[in-house]
């Protein structure tokens, strides 16, 4: 997968903003492309903000992320974080959540720096 990593001090200042619902916290990228390997190239530098979150009140919730003035990505789904999980969740079910719960906007929209990166 290719995408943008969270730096740990953002990380540390949005996990300080949006307290972890689940124990299971991940908080640390935004993917672009999930079908990535070694020889795809890095995603350019963005601006990126963080515009709403989705809880689904069992097990998981994601943060919401505009990169370069949209939430769409490539693939159809939509930018996010995946910010804390139950148990037997995984963070590729934010994609399920945002799709069929949909999402709320926070009151103002949070600038964050992300860094370009394979994981």
């Amino acid at each position: 997968m290719t995408g943008w990593k969270l730096p740990g001090d953002e990380r540390k200042r949005l996990l300080d903003r949006f307290a972890p619902k689940y124990e299971k916290v991940v908080a640390d990228h935004v993917t672009l492309n999930v079908g990535a390997n070694a020889g795809t190239p890095l995603p350019r530098a963005v601006e990126a903000e963080i515009i709403g979150r989705a809880d689904d009140g069992e097990s998981l919730e994601c943060l919401v992320v505009r990169i370069d003035g949209t939430t769409d990505r490539p693939d159809g789904s939509t930018y996010h974080i995946a910010w804390s999980l139950g148990p037997t969740r995984r963070a590729k079910e934010s994609n399920d959540v945002l799709r069929e719960k949909g999402w709320e906007h926070i009151d103002k929209p949070i600038s964050i720096e992300l860094e370009p990166a394979r994981f």
